[in-house]
């Protein structure tokens, strides 16, 4: 708990900081955790104590908090040259090396690299790029952008106006000509006797159906996670990408793939695009690109979208876009020591032995009677709460559920994230079976003790 003093960190916190994504009541109530280091996949508060943070950070920290490699790298490029952009033809040898790296690791048999400071820059630059590619083809009405409720692509205008989320709202937000189709989520928004690929053809039918009725010559582009991370882990419904691509296809839409998240490992497999076997028309890549060391995002262009895109910029001489800290020399070498670690120090095989036990601790939790799912891919998963499990009904929403089932689990030790009415965890590639079960059993008492207060 919080120490009442007007000089505790809790206290210094709340009167210094705005608080974005967090729940100020609980802020209010119960204070700050102000943190100092890490120490593998656990962090440390400033009283000392540990907390195992099974969502990585922010999905991010992969490789732990303390990995010396990737602190290594970081502090060689740092002595070594510690700082650059890669405007006006000038950039590090780093950056250039990164960019040959992304493009051999990623689907495509070539492509050419852009680089922000985030994943919402990647996503904004993406939708730039295609409203350019398209006025500069002569297609200058082709600005219309779909996505799906309840993903996520970050919190710009732009792509803020991409995430399906009800609280954007607040900002006037979406913009005009942002469009977002159904959930991909089977257990949710599946209709009475309505069988997973039938919900699938349904959703497909959707696509296709705003696509005629938008007019295919005003859309730009169709961006997806493979399975959306801050809608609540929710891996589409089965053969869901292999009933849209050939729709955007058909239509000449670029499908964009958000791999903020499920990028470099998350879902067993270096791309969440290899997961569920569709090759997109582009990667958006961030988080994992540099094991949450460094600030940093990625668009790494396909080959007819590379081609295409060049051409345009050569039209113009240019292209009008970019961040001072794109590609940046630091965050370059650790974004390529960050990808050695996790393809060839064991990480990506720790994902995919893990996830069998990952799997069945969730499968184990859903078998509580308020708890109604558990789903997931790799080591992204979830669990979620509802009153009634044969019904489906959700808790009432001022009962706080989730959030307070994640108040439990910091009382415990364990950090993990309330969605909605989900409990959602993403632990680090480096852990261990022993801290998955210690992640579970806290997990387990924590929705005991809450369940027993609220059902």
């Amino acid at each position: 708990m919080p120490d009442d003093r007007t000089n505790s960190w809790e206290a210094r916190a709340e009167a210094s900081s705005f608080y974005g994504f967090t729940d100020l009541p609980t802020v209010h109530s119960r204070g700050t955790v102000v943190l100092t280091h890490g120490e593998g996949p656990y962090v440390v508060d400033v009283h000392g104590r540990r907390y195992l943070d099974a969502n990585s950070g922010l999905w991010n920290m992969v490789a732990g908090f303390d990995h010396p490699g990737l602190i290594e790298a970081a502090q060689a490029q740092y002595a070594r040259f510690p700082g650059y952009h890669a405007f006006f033809g000038r950039m590090s040898d780093q950056t250039v090396m990164l960019s040959e790296k992304l493009v051999e690791v990623s689907p495509f048999e070539r492509g050419r690299v852009f680089y922000t400071n985030s994943g919402s820059e990647a996503n904004d630059t993406m939708v730039k790029m295609l409203w350019f590619l398209h006025a500069a083809e002569g297609n200058p009405q082709r600005r219309k952008i779909l996505t799906r409720w309840n993903g996520y692509h970050g919190v710009t205008a732009v792509s803020a106006s991409m995430t399906g989320k009800p609280y954007n709202s607040v900002f006037g937000l979406p913009l005009p000509g942002f469009l977002h189709l159904s959930c991909p989520h089977y257990w949710r928004f599946g209709q009475e006797g309505e069988s997973e690929a039938e919900f699938t053809q349904r959703m497909a039918k959707e696509l296709e159906a705003t696509i005629i009725k938008e007019g295919p010559e005003t859309i730009a582009g169709f961006f997806a996670e493979p399975v959306m991370g801050a809608g609540g882990v929710i891996p589409p419904s089965s053969g869901y990408f292999q009933a849209v691509v050939p729709i955007l296809r058909k239509y000449g839409i670029p499908i964009i793939s958000d791999e903020v998240i499920t990028g470099f490992g998350r879902t067993g497999e270096v791309w969440g695009c290899e997961t569920f076997d569709f090759v997109p028309d582009a990667i958006i890549s961030s988080k994992n690109l540099t094991a949450g060391f460094f600030p940093m995002g990625a668009v790494i262009l396909g080959p007819e979208l590379s081609d295409r895109m060049q051409a345009a910029a050569e039209a113009i001489e240019e292209f009008p876009h970019g961040f001072t800290a794109s590609g940046h020399p630091v965050g370059c070498a650790i974004a390529l020591k960050a990808i050695d670690v996790v393809m060839n120090e064991g990480l990506l095989e720790n994902v995919r032995a893990l996830t069998p036990r990952f799997e069945a601790g969730l499968a184990r939790l859903a078998e509580k009677p308020n708890i109604g799912e558990w789903r997931g891919k790799g080591l992204m998963g979830a669990v979620e709460a509802v009153k009634d499990k044969a019904t489906k009904t959700p808790f009432a929403g001022d009962l706080s559920v989730s959030e307070r089932i994640a108040n439990a689990c910091t009382d415990a030790g364990l950090i993990c994230r309330p969605l909605g009415q989900a409990v959602v965890l993403c632990p680090a590639f480096v852990m261990t079976e022993a801290q998955m079960d210690e992640m579970f059993d806290k997990l387990d008492s924590a929705l005991d003790k809450v369940f027993a207060e609220v059902a």
